[in-house]
C-alpha cells in the first residue's frame, strides 16, 4: 500500500514537475515573442513607479498580452530595482524582452515632449512639441517667440515635466552677438556670459541640454564643434586657393553663407569670391558692407544707403582689397566645405534672379544685363505691392 501510494505521488509529482517546466518554456516563448501592438505607442514611466504599474499599463495599451509574464521576466532577468522615468516609444511588435530593456536602459527620452529653441537669422522661436508615435513624427503644441510674445501656458506645463527633452538649433548665418542674446532669454539654461565670442567660432547646429546646462558649457561646446569642421576641411582643401589660414576659410566661408540659402549655389558663389580674390579685384558684397554697419548686432530690415556703401569700415569691400579682418557670422559645415572647394567656373559676378537664386556672369557686360533684368523684377514687384 504504501509502495503505491508513494509510487503514485511520484508520478504525480514527476507530472507537476513535467506541465511547471511547460508553463516556463510557454511563458519564456512569451516574452520573447513578438508583440501584439499594431503600431507605436509612448509609453510614460513617471517617477516612483515600479514594475507591477508599468506591466499593467502595458496590457492595457495592448502592448503585452499578459502584465503577469511581463513582470515574472523583468524579475527573472534582475531588471525590476532598475525602472527609468521617461518616456519611452514602444514599436509595433515588440517583444516584451525588449520592452524590459528600454524602460531599465535609462538615457534621454525616446518620445514624447519636445522643447526646441530655434536661435534664426531674423527672429528666434521657442516650439513646444509632441511626438505622435503613429506616424512617428513631431506635432506642434505651442510656438511663440520669447522676445515678443507672451509665453503660453503649454510651454509652462511642458516645462516643468520631468521628461520633457531640450533642444536648442542654431542656424547657420547668425552673428555670436545673436546667439548669445537669444542664450540669455532660455530659462533652461543657467549662469551668465562672461565674454562675448569671436565671430565665426560657433557651430550651427543642434544640442541637447538639459535644465542647468550652463551657458558657458554650451559655449565651449559650440566653439569645440567649429574648431573640429575648421581644422578638418582645411585639411581638405584644394590646391593653389588664395587662402593663407584657416581663419581667411572661416572668413570666407561667412560671407558664402550670408550670400545665399540655396545648398546648390554654394560652390558657384564660392567661385566667385576665389577667382576675385585670384585676380585682385575687390569683393564687393553687401553682408560684409552690412556686418560693418550692424556689427552683427541684429538685422538691419532694410537696403543698404549709399552714405553706407561709401563709409570706410573695415568690412566694406567696395573699398577694401581682399577679405574683412573677421568673419560676418558663423558659418555651417557646407559653406566651410565650399570655401575650399569652390566649383571651376570663370564667373565674377552675380545677383539675385528674382528665384531666390542668383544669375553668374563672367564679363561686365553679361553682369549688366542681368542687373537690368533684377531690376525690373523688383520695379514690378513694387507695382504690385502699391
Amino acid at each position: 500500500m504504501w509502495r503505491a501510494l508513494a509510487s503514485n505521488m511520484l508520478t504525480v509529482l514527476a507530472v507537476g514537475l513535467f506541465l511547471m517546466a511547460g508553463v516556463i518554456l510557454w511563458g519564456q516563448a512569451q516574452y520573447t515573442a513578438q508583440g501584439p501592438l499594431d503600431s507605436a505607442i509612448c509609453l510614460r514611466v513617471e517617477s516612483g513607479s515600479n514594475m507591477s504599474r508599468v506591466s499593467r499599463d502595458l496590457e492595457e495599451q495592448g502592448a503585452v498580452t499578459s502584465a503577469t509574464i511581463f513582470r515574472l521576466g523583468a524579475n527573472y532577468a534582475n531588471k525590476s530595482s532598475q525602472l527609468k522615468a521617461g518616456s519611452f516609444l514602444v514599436r509595433e511588435s515588440a517583444t516584451m524582452e525588449e520592452i524590459v530593456d528600454q524602460v531599465t536602459r535609462g538615457g534621454a527620452s525616446t518620445c514624447g515632449t519636445e522643447i526646441v529653441y530655434r536661435i534664426g537669422v531674423t527672429r528666434s522661436t521657442t516650439l513646444v512639441r509632441e511626438l505622435d508615435p503613429a506616424s512617428l513624427e513631431f506635432v506642434e503644441i505651442a510656438s511663440f517667440n520669447p522676445a515678443e510674445d507672451e509665453v503660453p501656458a503649454a510651454y509652462t506645463e511642458k516645462r516643468g515635466e520631468r521628461d520633457t527633452r531640450y533642444r536648442i538649433a542654431m542656424a547657420e548665418g547668425v552673428t555670436s552677438w545673436q546667439v548669445v542674446e537669444a542664450l540669455k532669454g532660455m530659462d533652461v539654461l543657467d549662469g551668465e556670459v562672461a565674454e562675448l565670442p569671436a565671430e565665426g567660432v560657433l557651430a550651427p547646429d543642434s544640442y541637447e541640454v538639459t535644465p542647468g546646462t550652463t551657458r558657458a558649457d554650451l559655449l565651449q561646446d559650440m566653439q569645440e564643434k567649429q574648431q573640429l569642421r575648421v581644422n578638418a576641411v582645411w585639411e581638405s582643401r584644394q590646391e593653389g586657393l588664395p587662402l593663407a589660414s584657416p581663419e581667411e576659410m572661416l572668413i570666407l566661408a561667412s560671407i558664402i553663407e550670408k550670400e545665399t540659402g540655396l545648398p546648390e549655389e554654394r560652390g558657384q558663389v564660392a567661385s566667385v569670391f576665389i577667382n576675385r580674390l585670384d585676380r585682385g579685384m575687390k569683393l564687393q558684397t553687401d553682408p560684409t558692407v552690412i556686418y560693418g554697419v550692424t556689427k552683427g548686432q541684429g538685422v538691419l530690415g532694410r537696403g543698404l544707403r549709399q552714405s553706407e556703401l561709401r563709409r570706410a569700415t573695415p568690412w566694406n569691400t567696395y573699398l577694401i582689397d581682399g577679405l574683412p579682418p573677421t568673419p560676418i557670422a558663423n558659418p555651417g559645415l557646407a559653406s566651410l566645405e565650399a570655401a575650399v572647394a569652390p566649383e571651376q567656373t570663370d564667373f565674377v559676378f552675380f545677383v539675385a534672379d528674382g528665384t531666390g537664386g542668383h544669375a553668374f556672369a563672367e564679363t561686365l557686360e553679361e553682369h549688366n544685363r542681368n542687373v537690368a533684368k533684377w531690376r525690373e523684377i523688383e520695379a514690378q514687384r513694387q507695382s504690385e505691392g502699391n
